[in-house]
């Protein structure tokens, strides 16, 4: 059996793993240091729905001064521009700035993550993440009481007793399972249209490492006995709070699938030509008829699909 097949890497970063900015973390610490950057620092508002304004591929940074003359409490520190510049992030209604020469429209990262440059992925990524933690974390879940954000937004302190607390992301594994040659299994879940089909994920369980999950979810989802679990990449999921790390598997053809969870309604093994086929029409969103419909170039589930579909 040909390495080249048992083994692939991913041929790009995930597009919401880029890294266009500094997180200069340095200053989330130095109240001294972001109030200094203040006056001319940009500022991003991200509305309820985790949507941004967008322009040319760009998301649309106002002034930062529109909010006062510091910081306020509810903003969150995103980090250091290319030309040096803080970048700070509000929960907000979409205000265009005044001085914009050009159209903007509303977009989020689900839908207009491929047109990001890697300053924008980053920062509204990082943006939803944070904002999206702040929203569900008010109260302390120790005992309740009001908690208050400090460090620029990236922890929270129980304002009784002191207990800090940082955002959470919970880590979820993604998997493709193939056979080592030219055959991957994708799966629909229940709750999605006919045709749509990706490959297999699920939430780590406590005490479970990501490799222990990768065969428990998918034994648990379609019935298959994984082997030779290989990590691929990883990439943030801010839809609330999540972080996807990717994986492919070999699994055997021959074993019979089994939905025991009740997640997935069908899965099958597809050929390598099937899949070329399927991701030349695009993604859920097109209007192709193709019997096999795959994830938006947002997900790494593309990525990885792309990357096994490459394979010679």
């Amino acid at each position: 059996m040909s390495d080249r097949l048992t083994s692939f890497s991913l041929r790009n970063v995930p597009l919401l793993s880029r890294v266009g900015a500094d997180r200069a973390d340095t200053v989330r610490t130095d109240i001294d240091a972001a109030v200094a950057g203040w006056a001319d620092a940009v500022l991003l508002r991200v509305d309820s729905r985790n949507q941004v304004l967008i322009s040319d591929g760009r998301v649309v940074l106002g002034k930062a001064t529109a909010l006062g003359d510091k910081p306020p409490e509810r903003a969150v520190f995103l980090g250091r521009m290319n030309d040096g510049r803080h970048a700070w992030a509000v929960r907000s209604a979409l205000v265009a700035p005044e001085d914009s020469e050009h159209e903007t429209e509303v977009l989020d990262l689900r839908r207009a993550g491929h047109i990001f440059d890697d300053v924008s992925a980053q920062l509204v990524a990082t943006a939803a993440a944070l904002l999206n933690w702040h929203d569900s974390a008010r109260f302390s879940a120790v005992d309740g009481s009001a908690t208050k954000p400090v460090k620029g937004g990236w922890s929270r302190v129980n304002a009784v007793n002191g207990h800090e607390e940082f955002p959470r992301i919970d880590p979820a594994v993604i998997c493709l399972v193939h056979d080592g040659h030219d055959r991957a299994v994708l799966a629909r879940q229940t709750v999605w249209p006919e045709r749509l089909f990706s490959i297999l994920a699920g939430f780590v369980e406590a005490g479970e490492s990501f490799e222990a999950c990768v065969t428990r979810e998918i034994a648990e989802e379609v019935g298959l006995t994984v082997r030779d679990v290989t990590y691929l990449g990883s990439q943030p999921w801010p839809f609330p709070r999540s972080l996807m790390v990717g994986f492919h598997a070999i699994g055997d053809p021959e074993q019979e699938f089994a939905f025991h969870d009740g997640e997935i309604a069908e899965a099958a093994w597809f050929s390598r030509a099937e899949i070329r086929e399927a991701l030349e029409h695009g993604d859920w969103n097109s209007g192709s008829e193709s019997r096999l419909l795959l994830p938006g170039s947002i997900s790494i589930a593309r990525e990885i699909i792309e990357s096994w579909a490459a394979l010679d």
